[in-house]
């Protein structure tokens, strides 16, 4: 008998907005980071987040973490509406969700030795002390390729791609269930790319880890994602299981992104017909009216620049919002 999968997670109409000041006396505005955001993620499982430079995927795995206080929408993790917690109430739930962050140069203290970065978050919940932390920190050193005789080394004596092995040694050390990987190997050499790849695949099947997995690159978010959403101006435009939005993209959006994607046979390459897209991605500060992609969609409609689509289900399990599924 097949169990249920567990939900970790539920993000239900999230929205983060940020103030944009035009003046003393201009009307007062706010960039639509995220907008109105819904999805669902099971205890195991990895939700791969897409879309252009600015889209909203960073500020999105922020809120969820309460980095950003949302400005609406509710974040339920574990069960538990976290929406509305102070700082102060956030603190234990941290040791249950983590982050990796994008820049494996700027997130790590150069001031302070690997043992003292990864021990950090384990101090503050109190953890381990002693020779215990110490055989902690070793054993969490070991665990993502790197040695204990790293221990005592400080950030810049390291590789980019060691230094982002420090990152996710810190963000295991509390043993979290959840973790938003914001973009994990975007700054690392392609080769680099694979292994950290490969060592969070791995690392998520040793621990049962749930990933909120931030990319551009999205042959590699197809890779470690069991689903993948993608997003437009702070929208969520579509999601579903990783590979039938890989091989069947709904959303005329979802359709360039995945024909940018390089093709290694040189044959089936000059098969792939590249979509390229015409205009220019409207202001997040005051959105247009209807659709929000229907200035650079080959396929709008008049409905398009009335009322903005709604995501909902088109097949079984696969959600999309564009008014040529109405």
């Amino acid at each position: 008998m097949k169990k249920n999968k567990e939900m970790i997670l539920q993000i239900k109409n999230l929205s983060k907005y940020f103030p944009a000041d035009k003046g003393l006396f201009a009307k007062k505005s706010f960039v639509k980071a995220v907008d109105n955001v819904s999805f669902e993620l099971n205890r195991g499982e990895t939700l791969g987040l897409v879309g252009e430079s600015g889209c909203g995927k960073t500020t999105t795995g922020r809120t969820i973490l309460k980095l950003y206080e949302p400005t609406s929408g509710q974040i339920i993790f574990n069960k538990e509406d976290i929406t509305k917690k102070s700082s102060k109430e956030m603190v234990p739930l941290r040791k249950n969700m983590q982050m990796i962050f994008q820049d494996p140069y700027a997130s790590l203290d150069p001031r302070m030795t690997v043992g003292d970065i990864i021990a950090e978050a384990i101090d503050v919940h109190k953890l381990f002390v002693g020779a215990e932390k110490t055989n902690r920190i070793r054993f969490l050193l070991d665990k993502v390729g790197l040695t204990g005789d790293h221990i005592n080394r400080y950030a810049h004596e390291f590789s980019g791609g060691q230094r982002q092995r420090i990152g996710i040694a810190r963000a295991l050390a509390v043993e979290p269930d959840f973790i938003v990987c914001d973009e994990p190997i975007s700054a690392l050499d392609v080769s680099i790319q694979a292994q950290i790849i490969n060592m969070l695949e791995a690392l998520q099947e040793d621990m049962n880890l749930t990933y909120l997995f931030i990319a551009h690159d999205l042959s590699m978010v197809k890779h470690i994602s069991t689903h993948i959403g993608v997003m437009y101006l702070g929208r969520l435009v579509e999601k579903g299981k990783s590979n039938e939005l890989y091989n069947k993209p709904l959303h005329p959006y979802t359709k360039s992104l995945i024909s940018a994607v390089p093709i290694p046979d040189p044959k089936l390459a000059k098969k792939n017909k590249r979509i390229i897209l015409q205009g220019d991605i409207p202001s997040p500060i005051d959105p247009p009216p209807g659709c929000r992609f229907k200035g650079r969609c080959r396929y709008a409609k008049p409905i398009c620049s009335e009322i903005d689509p709604e995501l909902k289900e088109v097949e079984p399990g696969r959600f999309v919002a564009c008014h040529l599924f109405d």
